[in-house]
């Protein structure tokens, strides 16, 4: 399942991400925990300090990568608008939930500071640079100079977990996907709503 040459604190560290995706804090054993990662009893206390210490690496490890992905889109090419579409459009599991934002629903996490401190820095870092996206626009007059910054990066935020809590409810990323769409055009600067308009009209 994993790279032979994975060690096994990594191998430990990548079968509790997953199992906190798919089951959460209370729900990933150490039993669990060692299986998946093919690892003997024991290894876990041999790398770390118990449960707790590797479920904050492994939340640490994926909110790593979830910045990452979202550096990539919000770093991309274009315009404010066309690199926060990047962002909303970037490929993700949708069916499987944000992998950090699904931890804020988890009560052990939630009540120990630790484990929280991660989720609650990296969801902060992403309204942050939405936030300055958004900035960048009005500077640009590309969004209207009367929006608030970071109203508008809290609703993109919350249109994408939003998005996944309904596409779980529903079995299809369908409602995640109509919800991008819907904040992209209200997002949408003037002149290409103008423009989508005025190509309708002569159609």
């Amino acid at each position: 399942m994993y790279s032979a040459r994975m060690d096994t604190a990594d191998r430990l560290i990548e079968s509790t991400r997953e199992l906190l995706w798919e089951r959460g804090y209370v729900g990933t054993s150490p039993k669990a925990i060692l299986d998946r990662a093919g690892a003997g009893q024991g290894s876990m206390y041999h790398h770390f300090r118990g449960k707790p210490d590797l479920a904050l690496a492994a939340i640490r490890r994926t909110a790593t990568e979830l910045r990452g992905a979202a550096e990539r889109a919000l770093d991309s090419p274009g315009t404010p608008y066309e690199r926060i579409k990047a962002y909303l459009t970037r490929e993700r599991e949708v069916l499987r939930g944000c992998p950090v934002g699904r931890l804020t629903m988890d009560p052990d996490v939630i009540a120990d500071d630790a484990l929280r401190a991660p989720v609650d820095e990296t969801l902060a870092w992403l309204r942050g640079r939405l936030a300055s996206l958004v900035e960048e626009g009005k500077e640009q007059g590309q969004f209207g100079p009367s929006l608030d910054a970071d109203e508008i990066a809290a609703t993109i935020l919350t249109t994408v977990q939003g998005g996944y809590v309904l596409a779980r409810a529903s079995g299809s990323p369908a409602a995640f996907d109509a919800g991008v769409r819907g904040l992209l055009a209200l997002l949408a600067p003037a002149s290409l709503t103008a423009r989508t308009d005025s190509d309708t009209d002569q159609s």
